[in-house]
């Protein structure tokens, strides 16, 4: 069950990942037809591809400790599962109610009780 879980984390922030960087044209012409300052406008581009980064990479983490269980502690996938919690708790704050900010709790919960269940 601990493996299945890691796994369906590791879909969910791949996936995840690589939809969010696939917008990211979209984002493109968002900020250039924005009234946003250059430094404003670029940062939100840099947190754009971070954010899509972040996932992708967690995501092949996840998929590496389902995989290889040895190469983690419980504590440390649920340290890892703060992550997409955090990042969905700051959606759920600016956004709102936004799919992502699902999608991320769901990772973080499903990492979280791999790490309880341990080995």
């Amino acid at each position: 069950m601990t493996r299945f879980l890691l796994g369906f984390a590791s879909f969910l922030a791949v996936v995840g990942g690589l939809l969010h960087a696939s917008a990211f044209r979209k984002a493109l012409a968002a900020f250039a037809s924005s009234n946003l300052h250059a430094f404003f406008g670029n940062s939100s581009k840099a947190l754009w591809l971070s954010d899509s980064s972040t996932l992708i990479i967690l995501g092949a983490i996840f998929g590496l400790i389902a995989i290889r269980p040895a190469v983690a502690t419980g504590p440390v996938v649920m340290l890892l599962s703060l992550i997409p919690a955090a990042t969905a708790i700051l959606i759920y704050v600016f956004v709102g109610p936004f799919f992502a900010g699902h999608l991320l709790m769901t990772i973080a919960a499903a990492a979280l009780v791999a790490g309880f269940r341990g080995k």
